[in-house]
């Protein structure tokens, strides 16, 4: 009896959390609009698949679904004020509902992720050990322990692995000039010196799937 009655419970637990799984999924008609929405405006700027080749714009490949999600609603709300932010992006999610956002950033999530670049050896291996290692002198934080020891991203902590590196320092210099509201960044990355900031994109640049 006491056999049947764990079964009963791990059955009770499983379709709990398939429910919830599915529930967490976009409906196939708004996956499916968002697909097409990515396909036809969003890869205007951010390239086919969320891949592109143009440092203004960031790639979205496989992104973390979490962290599109605050960032479309974000500009959607607003409340992300940097220069690109008002240049671009907050017209074009102004109409997004959130359940559009969530299944534009499903997409995203799932695509695979663009291809790391070669870059200037002696910035990638300043870069590297500052991500893995931080800066002690500055106390700055290692970049791996929110990002991910492969700056895969984890949660609402974005993936920065294959980022242009030009896209990057330039958010780095939004958040530390408190141009874009980022508070648990800010305080990372207040000390971070320029030469820093290209040494650790070079870095995250070459990083691939």
């Amino acid at each position: 009896m006491k056999s049947l009655a764990r079964i009963g419970t791990v059955l009770t637990v499983w379709v709990f959390l398939d429910g919830f799984a599915r529930a967490a999924e976009p409906p196939t008609e708004l996956a499916r609009s968002a697909q097409q929405l990515a396909a036809t405006t969003c890869s205007i700027c951010h390239g086919t698949g969320g891949r592109n080749t143009s440092p203004a714009f960031p790639n979205l490949a496989a992104q973390t679904a979490p962290y599109l999600q605050a960032q479309l609603q974000a500009f959607r709300d607003q409340t992300r004020a940097d220069p690109d932010a008002l240049a671009y992006m907050w017209g074009m999610a102004s109409q997004l509902s959130n359940e559009t956002i969530a299944a534009i950033a499903a997409y995203y999530s799932t695509q695979a992720p663009a291809p790391g670049k070669s870059g200037d050896a002696k910035l990638i291996t300043a870069g590297k050990q500052i991500f893995q290692q931080g800066v002690a002198a500055q106390a700055i934080a290692a970049c791996g322990s929110c990002h991910g020891p492969l700056a895969q991203g984890a949660g609402i902590f974005p993936r920065l692995a294959g980022q242009h590196s030009a896209y990057l320092v330039k958010q780095m210099l939004v958040i530390q000039n408190a141009l874009r509201v980022a508070p648990v960044m800010h305080g990372v990355i207040k000390d971070l010196s320029l030469a820093q900031m290209l040494e650790v994109a070079n870095y995250l640049e070459t990083l691939g799937p």
